[in-house]
């Protein structure tokens, strides 16, 4: 069982929900494609907060160590990043 925590988690009210986003970003990525969290949120319909905290969540030992790549995305001075994953 994934085991999330935060001052504001609540097994009861959250694991639900943010399993649920945790496993539509997985698959939205695993692919190896490289999506903006723009797109991200275009297949999962997930909050871009929710989809970045996600991708941090999926960097963690305890959620698979998956090595999720990031890079800008055109000009570096616009600030857009997109992100990878194989499995």
């Amino acid at each position: 069982m994934i085991k999330f925590d935060g001052s504001d988690y609540d097994h009861k009210h959250d694991y639900i929900r943010l399993s649920g986003q945790m496993q539509r970003v997985f698959d939205a990525i695993k692919n190896g494609n490289w999506y903006t969290l723009d797109e991200i949120h275009s297949i999962t319909k997930d909050p871009h907060a929710s989809i970045s905290a996600q991708l941090r969540n999926l960097r963690k030992e305890k959620f698979g160590s998956h090595v999720i790549e990031k890079r800008p995305k055109g000009n570096r001075s616009n600030g857009l990043w997109e992100y990878s994953m194989e499995i």
